[in-house]
């Protein structure tokens, strides 16, 4: 099979680099320097003249506070371009997997979030990505969906990694714990992507979620980085109202993986043992 890649300098995006590169497929790894997904006529060249089976779209405007102000750029990367990958999917019966977010949900309820439940999201990143979504749906390509959460990784910009920095340079730190969820190592995303397309299991459309396996709020993840990092910052929990936002965040979004790992046969790794993994590889650069 020929996979595009979409997004593929970000986080999910290099670790797609690193799960398929032993692959037998052909991955075609591009981001807006190789392919501008704003421009559906670009999309539609790049997937015709690759023979395009398969597309992740790994890109998305993430920058949930600056999306208050700037909803045309958010709507453009969440929504329309997703409209445009869609549409060249369609146009080329290829599969379009897609990465959407827990802030389509409101985050109000205490159970874990299933697929089903109806959407309600709080700020502009979340409409937009619900947008980006029903797109998809109303253009009608085969498309499968995965809904994430507190995404990290050894690359690019994440709560571990600044996480790693305060902890180091600041002897006492607050952080929030009326928000919970559970974080998600972008590896272990990109590992149920590529299992996916290996195994050939595109038929099974629809929307999923994933995340590592447990719960805890953004304080107790902090706990946990400082901890693995080997640093001693004092880290103390405060409410949400101490750092005043634009955008309400949810305060309960974890998500519920029963249909991932039933339809895909996926063994979810807990969050602690995968941030362990992700901060030995930090040490080891």
């Amino acid at each position: 099979m020929n996979i595009l890649i979409t997004g593929a300098n970000g986080q999910l995006g290099n670790e797609m680099r690193r799960v398929a590169d032993n692959s037998t497929d052909k991955y075609i790894f591009t981001d807006v320097a190789e392919l501008d997904i704003t421009n559906v006529d670009a999309i539609r060249t790049m997937v015709k003249s690759n023979h395009i089976n398969v597309i992740v779209n790994c890109a998305a405007y993430t920058n949930v506070d600056k999306a208050e102000d700037d909803y045309r750029t958010a709507d453009l990367l969440n929504n329309k371009a997703v409209e445009n990958l869609a549409t060249a999917a369609k146009e080329a019966d290829a599969t379009l997997i897609h990465i959407s977010t827990d802030y389509v949900f409101q985050g109000e309820r205490c159970t874990p979030c299933q697929e089903t439940w109806e959407t309600e999201p709080n700020g502009v990143y979340g409409v937009t990505k619900l947008a980006g979504e029903k797109s998809i749906e109303r253009v009608g390509c085969k498309h499968i969906i995965f809904r994430t959460a507190w995404l990290y990784s050894p690359f690019g910009k994440n709560f571990v990694k600044t996480m790693q920095q305060l902890t180091a340079s600041h002897d006492t730190l607050k952080v929030v714990f009326d928000q919970v969820g559970t974080p998600t190592y972008a590896g272990d995303l990109a590992a149920v992507i590529y299992k996916v397309i290996t195994e050939n299991r595109l038929d099974k459309q629809g929307i999923y979620h994933f995340s590592n396996e447990g719960v805890c709020s953004w304080y107790d993840f902090a706990k946990e980085i400082c901890e693995l990092s080997g640093n001693t910052c004092d880290i103390q929990p405060c409410h949400s109202d101490e750092f005043p936002s634009k955008v309400k965040r949810p305060h309960f979004s974890v998500l519920d993986k029963t249909k991932v790992k039933s339809t895909f046969d996926v063994k979810v790794p807990y969050w602690k043992d995968s941030l362990k993994k992700c901060i030995e590889e930090l040490k080891a650069q």
